[in-house]
């Protein structure tokens, strides 16, 4: 197949990459820039571990192909810092248990808050509902999603 250039902004920062035009957002993320917090779960988009942000908007990584990154924003959990009120939040209330999905279910929380959809419990767990979370920390997820919305 034939390599495409790349380029986008990643967490602030300006990456040229050349990639297979079939590379996903997921792996280039992963293998090209070692940015490893995005998880590859179900790699069928199916379960939100591998949620990032594209121009401010989520997006399941495993099912965008690197291409369609090219001259846009993208954010991996690496890009929020390590002190985001959400992170915070998480830990707080417990909203993890392996971890696994965590960072998947944590960029999901900060663009439902960024697209104005936490105002009842009902309604965060409808816009979070493609992110799995196989230990069941649901219950703690929407409590630490509901103190950063009530901010």
């Amino acid at each position: 197949m034939d390599e495409i250039n790349v380029n986008a902004t990643v967490n602030g920062r300006a990456e040229h990459l050349r990639v297979d035009a079939a590379v996903t957002l997921l792996d280039a993320l992963r293998d090209r820039l070692g940015l490893t917090g995005t998880k590859k779960g179900c790699d069928q988009g199916a379960c939100g571990a591998c949620t990032v942000h594209v121009d401010g908007r989520r997006v399941l990584s495993c099912l965008t192909l690197a291409v369609q990154a090219d001259g846009r924003e993208v954010r991996t959990v690496e890009g929020l810092g390590g002190t985001h009120p959400m992170q915070e939040a998480f830990v707080r209330h417990d909203a993890f248990q392996c971890g696994y999905c965590t960072p998947g279910q944590i960029m999901s929380a900060v663009a439902l808050l960024n697209e104005g959809r936490g105002g009842t419990d009902a309604e965060i767990r409808e816009f979070m509902s493609g992110n799995l979370c196989r230990c069941g920390a649901y219950p703690n997820i929407v409590a630490a999603i509901r103190e950063v919305a009530g901010r």
